[in-house]
């Protein structure tokens, strides 16, 4: 069966490297993407910026939101987003590596509701935070694209991610969303 789900977490250079991604992903991409990207709690303008640079839509889920291909769902400031089968759920539980949104967070969460049905991204950032979300999925049966560590803005999270698991693609920046198009077309080997 076909991946359910994409799961990126990000940090710092977060933005222009989801702007590079984004923009190649084609319209009609057919699974749902989702984000987590550190940010200040007073941030609320990441939507409309991501918006202008893909041909997908962009939103902040609500509780309970269904699942919809094409769309890329970003973690609202300061609000764990988590992935259960029916939908989206959000928390305000306690930061996770001094973050909330986590990266952690999500990457467990959708690991536990869609084992081995998720691909996860692990982008440039400058903490440790999607580690061992990224392990979680793993295990779970997930496939892994990690961001090359000296093609990052802030290489600590890439590196981070693969001293704690192994990625199934360790690939270039601009190379992820042909990956992913890939991936989504073939079913790759995962499934749910």
């Amino acid at each position: 069966m076909p991946y359910r789900l994409v799961v990126i977490g990000t940090s710092l250079g977060g933005l222009t490297a989801l702007e590079i991604l984004l923009a190649r992903l084609p319209a009609g991409f057919p699974v749902p993407v989702v984000v987590v990207q550190h940010r200040d709690v007073r941030s609320h303008s990441l939507t409309m910026i991501l918006q202008r640079s893909t041909r997908l839509r962009v939103r902040e889920p609500q509780d309970k939101d269904p699942f919809l291909p094409g769309t890329v769902y970003l973690a609202p400031p300061d609000y764990h987003l988590l992935i259960e089968a029916e939908g989206y759920a959000l928390s305000t539980d306690a930061p996770v590596c001094y973050a909330r949104p986590s990266i952690d967070v999500l990457f467990e969460s959708a690991a536990e509701a869609f084992p081995r049905g998720v691909i996860g991204v692990i982008l440039t950032g400058a903490s440790s935070d999607g580690a061992q979300g990224a392990a979680a999925l793993k295990r779970a049966g997930g496939y892994l694209i990690v961001q090359e560590p000296s093609s990052a803005e802030c290489s600590a999270m890439p590196a981070a991610t693969l001293e704690a698991t192994q990625a199934d693609q360790v690939l270039p920046l601009a190379d992820i969303a042909a990956a992913l198009v890939k991936l989504c077309a073939t079913g790759g080997t995962g499934g749910v």
